[in-house]
Order: structure tokens, then sequence, then C-alpha cells
């Protein structure tokens, strides 16, 4: 199980927004207002919503670097 939260924790640092504002920006870049928004309105359903809700709550905690240095 934890190789599974490893994977998950690599490729939402490597997923980008596949719609909308912010098309093709990196889940971890994408300004926490607008996922404040989301987070109000609903994240989408399955593994996209799932890995906004984590950026949501590494950014609510100050802790996006994580995923930026897995980025690199």
């Amino acid at each position: 199980m934890v190789e599974l939260d490893k994977q998950f924790l690599v490729d939402t640092a490597n997923m980008k927004m596949p719609f909308g504002k912010y098309k093709n920006v990196y889940l971890a870049d994408i300004p926490e207002y607008y996922l404040v928004w989301y987070k109000n309105k609903g994240f989408p359903n399955g593994k996209l919503g799932r890995m906004m809700a984590l950026v949501y709550e590494l950014q609510l905690n100050g802790l996006t670097d994580i995923l930026k240095k897995l980025r690199a």
C-alpha cells in the first residue's frame, strides 16, 4: 500500500490540469484560490479529483514544495 501512495504522489507531481483556465499547468502550480473554488464546488470524480484534493491540502499546509521536488 505504501508503494501505491508514493506512486500517487509522483503521479500528482507530474499531472497537468487537462481542461479549463489552467489547462496544461501542473496541479501544484495552480493558484490556491482556484483549488479553494473547486473544494467548495466539488472536485471532479476519479483520480483527477483525488489529485486536486491532495494539492489543495498540501497548499493549505504550505507543503507544495514536496510535489515540485518530485517533479524535478
